[in-house]
C-alpha cells in the first residue's frame, strides 16, 4: 500500500531507471510504454501530478484517470500485466502512483507488435529493445543463459585443450570431457556434444573466437588527462578474456603510481588502485558481461584522476544498482560463472560487492562507484589518496623524480626521468632497448613529458639533448 510516507519520498527522489514522473495521462501511449519498460527490465514506479521541475499539479478527477489507465494497459500490453495503482494523497493535492513490478518478458505494445514494440529502461528514458535484449529476456523466461547455448558447428577440436589444461592443473585439477560437460563447455545437441557459447568465450581457438565472438576481449588505454583523447599506451589482450585476467593487472601495476608508507622500520609500497578490488571487478566483469552485444568489448581505460572498467550489458533482468549493493545475485553467464568458481576466481555468488567494499576500506581507498551508461555498466575508481601528493612514485625507480601530480607517468616516463636526474642523456632508442616497446611508442612517451613541460629538449635535432625543465 502506498502512504503519504513512501509518496513523500518518490517525490523527494529524481528519475531513473526505476522512476517516472507524469504532469497527467494526455499521452497514454507513452505511459504504457514506460510501464512496459519497467516491467521487462527492473520495475519501477510512475507517479502522476508532477511536473519535470518538481511541482506537484496533482490530477483533477483521479477515479476517472484510474479507469482510463487500467482500460489502457488491458487493452494495450501483451502479455496481460496488472500493475498496482493508487490514489494517494500528498500536500493537499491528489497523485496517482502505477507501481509494476519486474516480470519475466518480454511485454510489448499490442499496436506495434514483439519486435517493434517491446521496450526497456536505459537510465531515466524508456527505449526501444534491440533483437539481443528480447533475446535474452526469452531465455531468462526459459531459465536459459546465452553462454549455455550449444554452437552445432563445432567440435572440441575448436577448443584450446592445453589452455584448459593449465587452467585446471593450478588448481590441482586433472580435466576430462566429462568435467567439461559438467561444467557446461560441452554440451549435448541432438546425438552429439559440442561445445557451449561459454566454452569458445572462454577457451575458444583463435579461429573460433575471432569467427563467432570478436569483440570478446579486453582493451586497455593509458590516457593522457581526464579525457579519452591522447593515448600513451594500449593494449588489446592477445587471447580470450581468460589470458586477460593475468595480463589486464599488469597493464595497471605499469601504468599508474605507487606510494610509499613508512611506519616501521619496513617501506610499504600502496599502489594506486586496490589490486583485490580490480581483480575483483574484472572478474565480476568477465563472469557478468553480455556477450550477445555486438560491437562491444569490456574495455580498461586509465586517467590521471581514475581508472574505469567498462563491460558490455545491463544488470541482468531484474536487478537494480540498490539490489547489487545488497548482495542480490543474479548470473547472466552462468557457464562461465561455474568455471570462474572452479577455478578457485569467483567466490560466493553475490559477495563480489561486498568484497570490494571490504578491501577498499581495510586499505583506505574510496569505494569505487557502479555506473549504468546506456547499455553497459561502468565501474570508476578513485586513487589512493597517498598516490596523489607529491612524494607518490610510480614502479621500478631508484631515484625518484617529482612530477606535477595532475601529470600520470608511466613506469617508462619516470624511467626516462630518473636517467636524466642522475645526468645520463637518453633518447627514445633507450627507451626501445630498455623496455621492449616499439620506437612510436617511445617517442609518444617523451612526446607527453615535453608537451607537459616537465622536460625540454635543447640544441639542434640531431645533435642535441633533452633536460628536465
Amino acid at each position: 500500500m502506498v502512504t503519504s510516507m513512501n509518496i513523500s519520498d518518490l517525490l523527494g527522489m529524481s528519475e531513473g531507471k526505476t522512476l517516472e514522473f507524469k504532469r497527467d495521462t494526455t499521452s497514454l501511449k507513452k505511459i504504457m510504454k514506460t510501464i512496459i519498460a519497467f516491467a521487462n527490465t527492473a520495475g519501477g514506479s510512475i507517479v502522476i501530478g508532477r511536473e519535470g521541475n518538481g511541482e506537484i499539479v496533482g490530477v483533477a478527477d483521479p477515479l476517472l484517470i484510474e479507469e482510463q489507465l487500467c482500460s489502457s494497459i488491458a487493452d494495450s500490453i501483451v502479455p496481460m500485466i496488472m500493475p498496482d495503482i493508487k490514489i494517494v494523497s500528498f500536500d493537499g493535492k491528489v497523485l496517482l502512483c502505477i507501481r509494476v513490478a519486474h516480470w519475466p518478458g518480454p511485454f510489448y505494445l499490442k499496436s506495434e507488435g514483439e519486435e517493434q514494440g517491446t521496450y526497456i529502461r536505459l537510465g531515466s528514458s524508456t527505449r526501444q529493445a534491440g533483437p539481443e535484449f528480447i533475446a535474452e529476456m526469452k531465455r531468462n523466461m526459459q531459465g536459459v543463459s546465452f553462454d549455455q547455448l550449444p554452437r552445432p558447428e563445432l567440435t572440441i577440436d575448436d577448443l584450446d585443450v592445453e589452455t584448459i589444461k593449465i587452467a585446471f592443473k593450478e588448481i590441482g585439477d586433472d580435466i576430462t570431457e566429462e568435467k567439461l560437460n559438467s561444467l557446461g563447455l560441452l554440451v549435448p545437441y541432438g546425438n552429439k556434444v559440442v561445445p557451449s557459447n561459454g566454452a569458445i568465450i572462454l577457451f575458444g581457438s583463435a579461429i573460433a573466437r575471432e569467427r563467432y565472438f570478436p569483440d570478446a576481449r579486453v582493451s586497455c588505454a593509458l590516457f593522457a588527462g581526464t579525457e579519452k583523447v591522447d593515448f600513451l599506451d594500449r593494449l588489446d589482450v592477445e587471447g580470450s578474456v581468460f589470458q586477460a585476467l593475468a595480463e589486464v593487472p599488469k597493464f595497471v601495476r605499469r601504468n599508474s603510481r605507487l606510494a610509499a608508507q613508512i611506519k616501521t622500520i619496513r617501506r610499504k609500497d600502496i599502489p594506486a588502485y586496490s589490486e583485490i578490488a580490480l581483480r575483483e571487478v574484472l572478474i565480476n566483469a568477465i563472469a557478468h558481461a553480455d556477450y550477445s552485444l555486438s560491437g562491444m568489448r569490456i574495455m580498461v581505460a586509465i586517467f590521471a584522476d581514475r581508472l574505469e572498467i567498462q563491460s558490455p550489458g545491463l544488470l541482468p533482468f531484474g536487478m537494480t544498482l540498490d539490489t547489487f549493493r545488497a548482495g542480490t545475485s543474479m548470473v547472466r553467464n552462468r557457464c562461465i560463472a561455474k568455471v570462474l568458481h572452479r577455478l578457485s576466481l569467483m567466490e560466493e555468488w553475490g559477495s563480489g560487492y561486498r568484497r570490494v567494499a571490504s578491501a577498499c576500506e581495510k586499505e583506505g581507498y574510496p569505494i569505487p562507484e557502479w555506473n549504468e551508461i546506456g547499455p553497459a555498466l561502468r565501474v570508476v575508481f578513485s586513487p589512493h589518496p597517498l598516490t596523489t601528493v607529491e612524494q607518490a612514485r610510480p614502479t621500478e625507480t631508484d631515484v625518484p623524480v617529482n612530477v606535477p601530480v595532475n601529470v600520470p607517468v608511466n613506469k617508462r616516463q619516470q624511467w626516462f626521468l630518473n636517467q636524466l636526474h642522475v645526468g645520463i642523456q637518453c633518447k627514445s632508442a633507450d627507451i626501445v632497448a630498455r623496455w621492449g616497446v616499439v620506437s612510436k611508442t617511445a617517442k609518444r612517451d617523451i612526446s607527453f613529458l615535453t608537451k607537459n613541460g616537465i622536460v625540454v629538449f635543447v640544441g639542434a635535432p640531431k645533435t642535441g639533448s633533452y633536460h628536465l625543465k
